[in-house]
Order: C-alpha cells, then structure tokens, then sequence
C-alpha cells in the first residue's frame, strides 16, 4: 500500500504555490470582474448542489448533507456549495495523492471519474463518499470538481455504514483507494457491479447516490468549461488563484484582530462503540499568535479497539464545521482560509490512530474536537469587536438511528434517519438563545424531513414529533432544545435497528462562562406494547414525550442509546429518538425571569428547571413568574454559593486527589495524562 503519511495528509491542506501561468492571469481579473466572477462560481456550485440533492437516494443526501467543489489544477480547494462543511477538506488530499501517484498510471484524461471513500487516503469514514472528476480545456488540465455525500450502506459487518462492533478496518465494508471508475464521461459497469454488491442491503440507495455524485460533478465541470467558452481560459486561472488570495487575507486579517493567547479546553465521552469508560476524547491546546492558530491535541486518549477512532484529517474537517459556519462564514470555503492554522497529532491516539484501526464512526469520536474548537475560539474572540457571534458549543451527539430491512414497498434498504440528527439545538449566543431544533451541526444547511415523508418512505410510524423540554444548556441565554421523536415498525413483520452515541452518561460539550451543558441522552424504547393499538384507545388523551417519561403508557426501558443491530417486530417501539440541545451561556441566576416564563408556557423548561436551576418562582396556575420572590430566592442562592465556595488552591488539591474507578479507565489510558498503556491489537 502507498498510503499518504501524516506529514503528506497535512501539507495537502496548504495551497500550492501559484505558477508562472497563474501569476500572468492574475492581471487579467479586474477587481469588477473579480466580483463578478466569484459570483458566477458560487451560482454553478449552487446548481451543482442542488442537482446533487435531487438526485440522491438515501436519506442523508436528500437532506443536503453534502458538497459540490471547484479546484485549481494542483488541487486546490477554490470553492465550495455545502450542506456540510465537514468535506471541505478531504477532496484536496484525495486530487494531490492523485496527481502524485497517478499521473503517468493509469493516467488523468478528460472524461475520468475517480472516485474514494477510504479514510486512510484522505476521506472522514467510509460512508462518506467522493466523486471526482478533471476539467480540462484545449486538451491541459485547469482544474477539478467534486461531490461527496454520506450514504448509509457499506457492506460492513452491521448495515448502514457504522458498525459499532467494528474492531478493524476489515469489519468495515468497502474501503475504495482512490480509482479511476469511469472513463470518458460514462461510469465503468463492473464499478457499479461493485457497489452493487457492496451496498446489497441497499443496492439502489448505494448505486443512485454513486450516480449522482458523478452526475453534480459533471454538471460543475460542464460550467466551467462554458465559463472559460465565455470569459477566457486564463481569465479562469487567474480567477482561482485570486480567489485563493483573497480568501487566505481575509482569514489571517480575522486571526490578527483576536488577543494572543493560548485557549485550552478537555472533553470527554463515555462509550467508543459498545464498549462503555472514560474517554478523553480532545484535548486541545489553542495558541493564537499574529495571524496564526496552532491546534495541539496532545493528550487525547489512546486509539482503542472500537470504530471510535478518526484520521487527522477528519479531526480537521470536524473543526471546519465550526469554523466556516461561524468565524470565516463571510469568506469562501477555500483551502486558503486554513493556510494560517496548522495542527499537532499525537500519534497513536484516537484522533491519529494505526493504519488498520476502524474509523466507521470517527464522526462520533471527532464531537470532542468540534466542541473544542468552539468553546477555545469563542473565548478568543470574547474580547474582541466579534463578542456578539461568539457562540456556545453544539450539541454536537449525532446520535443517530439506522434501521434496515425490506420496506412497506418490498425493497431492501439500509438507511439513517436523517430527521432527528437535523433537528439539534444550536448553542447559545452571546445576546441571545440558541434556535431550537436549529439542525444538524455537521450540516447545517440541512433539511428534516417530514414525518409524513418519513412514514412513506420507511416502514415506521411516528405518533409524534415535538421539542424536548430542558433539553438545551440552561444558562443567561439557553440553549437551543433538541426534539423527541416516537418511532415504531409498521406495516412489515420486523425491521433491525441500531444507533450510535457517545453521550449517555457523559455529555461531551462544555458551556461557556457559566452555562450548564445539555443534558445526556439515554436510549429508551416503550417494552412490549402494541403501538397502533395504544394510538386507536388514546382518544383526547395526549401522547407526547412528557407523559411517555411518567410511565403513563407503558413500562419505559432505559439503556446507553448506542446499541448494536437488533430486531423489532412489528408494532413494537423501535426507540424514542432524541436529538440533543446545545450549550448554554452565562449564569442561569442572570436570566430574564420573564425569559423562563415564556419557556415554561412553551413547555421548552421543566418547572423543576426553572425552580432548581434558574430560582425562579412560578405560579402554574396564573402562569406567572413572581419577580419579587425570584429576587429573593436568587439573592438566597448567591449567598448560599458563597458558603459553598473554596479558596481556588485548595479546591485544586481536593480535586487532584480524585480518581475515577479502574473499572472506567480501560479506554481513557494513564490516569491522569491519557497516554499509551499498551498497544492495540488487531487480527
């Protein structure tokens, strides 16, 4: 094998230096046109995107969890149109590994389709899956286009992509090296042969969403060589490198106005696959100097022998979704925004794990990271002009659901569900709440579907779907809460379930300045009851999540919400899906007391919340908050946590004498500085 190191993964990232040709370009890009220009990039991406979503399958590309990306002829990300931008960052490793090994054999012509989803060359996990394709024009190579979405099927040892019994890469399915699937213009038969075979949970899901990766891909690149029809090719050149310049100033301006520093932040999760402990999943250091970020994860846990481990790179593109969408969310999605950042990986840690580890559910352990970078970038910018988009970290537990099996209609499928995981809370803001069921914050510009839609599509049946109360960070702005979603086999003998988490006892995202985290997410199904019978005797007695929890229908069962592949039968309760909150911001005794009065009308706040966490007084029968006694039981509290509070030194040296039970530790490494114990091995 002639896997690309770290070393090569990393220097990947960094543009290209600009050629002889380029330069000379540059001066036939007037500013005017310059503008004009990118515009006319972000409409054929934007079309691209969308011929993309409309030709998917499965579920996740239906709802936009996707990329569609032009780049220069080295590679070089330019721009992108994303749902995600979690993939921002994979497809230039995948084009620079392609140039360097595969120039000369098996060759690059006009017309190819290559195309990966193998994490050891560059991608995030499996799943996820690029099409690449060059634009040449008079016959010399100008650039390269992409599409990559996650699609839920890929022959691994439990359906839908992410095994969570995964001990190896091998347990994992299709892993394809960058390959040459197509040749002029059309797609190799015995390549879709392959994904057939492969995807044969799911075999139409699998070989449409491969299609249509190649056909968004082709779309773009059919524009650009219309563009350059229109504009010159060298008027294209020289506008891709400017972009790349542009947006490399933009990036270093916005790092210089922060303070220097050194920003740290430690999280934690409780589960790397089916395997429950303690697992410091980031440790990151943050050093901000000049124009510049150096991102250290030294400290993280050990890899371990689950699928709960990531490749670098897809640690990176874990950070690019926080930072596209919230500090460089006016600059294009461009490898030039991340020339100023550079990264440390320890190795041998779950974020830089051996060759032979699994990585199908490196998404789960990346949720440290992603919220890392939140809460160390949030605080930098807090002294700055910025203060008002510092934001609370996500939610972040993709705590998703995956159900196989033969459909209402007879068909095979193997898919996620893209509702609950695109209705999380956002965190909270540094003026206000976070929006509640904002999305998905590995997509963000992604779409829940309808129940309705759901139901048609699955053989499933939703009796409700609505906000889940205390589900945000309670804090002097809240968290955006999550939602609650019933979910039962319908129509056919038995459906297999399972899901991925990491935070049933341990809630990964830390708040900002006071705020509480979002609470954790247990698994909880409704035990042996009928679901279509319970709905025809409910009459005016409401279901809802509520009345689930008091035990009102039924024996509630609770377990850690990652649970391998099972079977339900028919009627029977698949699970209480739950999507969760995000961070929340501030002191909770800071907040409006008619804020916690409106949440309480809205049934977004418990009243034990708003009596134990906020101190306020509420009357349920006026529906009223009692701003005097609020006062009062707020001025008590202050008072009683100043009897509480300790000198700082002597707080830390009760609380290094602490140390979590051995039986938790297997996972975390030495206790307390996470490193190798012994070496992972794997058949």
């Amino acid at each position: 094998m002639s896997i690309p190191t770290l070393e090569e993964k990393l220097r990947a990232l960094k543009v290209s230096a600009p050629t002889a040709i380029e330069e000379a370009c540059l001066a036939k890009v007037s500013r005017g046109d310059y503008e004009i220009g990118v515009q006319r990039t972000a409409d054929i991406l934007d079309e691209g995107y969308e011929v993309f979503m409309r030709s998917c399958r499965s579920s996740m590309g239906i709802a936009g969890d996707s990329i569609v990306a032009i780049f220069n002829a080295a590679g070089d990300l330019v721009n992108a149109s994303a749902g995600t931008y979690l993939h921002a960052v994979i497809p230039p490793i995948v084009i620079k590994y392609i140039l360097s090994r595969y120039r000369e054999n098996p060759g690059i012509e006009d017309g190819d389709i290559w195309y990966t989803n193998d994490a050891l060359y560059g991608g995030i996990h499996n799943p996820d899956q690029v099409a690449i394709v060059p634009v040449f024009y008079d016959a010399e190579l100008i650039g390269w286009t992409a599409a990559l979405s996650h699609t839920t099927e890929t022959g691994a040892k439990e359906p839908g992509g992410m095994p969570l019994s995964a001990t190896s890469r091998f347990d994992e399915g299709m892993n394809l090296p960058p390959t040459k699937i197509g040749k002029n213009f059309r797609l190799n038969e015995d390549i879709i042969e392959l994904f057939a075979a492969f995807g044969i949970r799911a075999e139409q899901m699998v070989t449409v969403d491969l299609k249509a990766r190649a056909t968004a891909a082709d779309r773009v690149r059919t524009r650009l060589v219309e563009m350059c029809d229109r504009e010159g090719v060298d008027f294209v050149r020289g506008l891709f490198r400017k972009m790349l310049m542009e947006a490399e100033s933009g990036a270093r301006r916005r790092l210089r106005a922060w303070p220097d520093g050194v920003y740290r932040c430690v999280n934690f999760s409780d589960a790397a696959g089916l395997e429950r402990g303690l697992i410091r999943n980031c440790a990151m250091t943050m050093t901000k100097k000049g124009d510049t970020l150096l991102v250290d994860f030294s400290g993280t846990s050990p890899e371990n022998l689950s699928s709960y481990n990531a490749h670098p790179q897809a640690v990176v593109g874990h950070l690019a979704n926080y930072i596209y969408e919230y500090v460089f969310h006016d600059l294009p999605i461009s490898s030039a925004t991340f020339q100023p950042i550079d990264f440390v990986f320890p190795e041998g840690s779950c974020l830089s794990p051996t060759p032979r580890a699994a990585t199908s559910n490196s998404v789960m352990i990346c949720t440290g990271a992603m919220s890392a970078i939140a809460n160390c970038i949030g605080r930098a910018r807090f002294a700055t002009s910025e203060w008002r988009q510092v934001t609370a970290s996500m939610g972040n537990g993709g705590n998703a659901s995956v159900i196989a099996g033969l459909s209402q209609w007879n068909v095979p499928f193997a898919d996620m569900l893209a509702y609950p995981i695109n209705t999380e809370g956002q965190g909270a803001r540094a003026c206000c709440d976070g929006m509640n069921a904002y999305g998905f914050p590995w997509c963000a510009f992604g779409r829940a579907p309808d129940v309705e839609s759901m139901e048609n599509e699955f053989p499933m049946l939703v009796p409700f779907s609505q906000h889940w109360p205390d589900s945000g960070g309670h804090g002097k702005f809240r968290g955006g809460v999550g939602t609650a979603q019933f979910w039962s086999a319908h129509h056919v003998p038995m459906v297999f379930f399972m899901s991925i988490a990491d935070n049933s006892t341990i809630q990964t995202p830390q708040p900002l300045f006071g705020g509480y985290a979002p609470p954790t997410v247990p698994g909880v199904t409704l035990k042996g009851v009928n679901v279509t019978e319970l709905v025809g005797k409910l009459g005016s007695t409401p279901l809802d999540f509520k009345s689930l929890i008091e035990g009102k229908y039924g024996e509630l069962v609770a377990e850690p919400y990652g649970r391998s592949v099972r079977p339900v039968g028919e009627e029977q309760t698949l699970t209480i899906g739950l999507s969760t909150g995000g961070a929340g911001y501030g002191d909770p005794l800071e907040r409006d007391p008619r804020d916690v009065e409106r949440d309480l009308v809205a049934g977004l706040v418990s009243e034990w919340s708003a009596t134990h966490v906020y101190k306020v007084v509420w009357d349920p029968k006026k529906e009223r908050v009692d701003l005097d006694a609020t006062a009062k039981a707020r001025a008590d509290e202050r008072r009683a946590r100043l009897e509480r509070g300790k000198p700082f030194h002597e707080f830390v040296k009760g609380w290094s004498e602490k140390k979590p039970p051995a039986d938790v530790l297997q996972l975390y490494g030495s206790w307390p500085d996470a490193k190798p114990l012994q070496p992972v091995f794997r058949p």
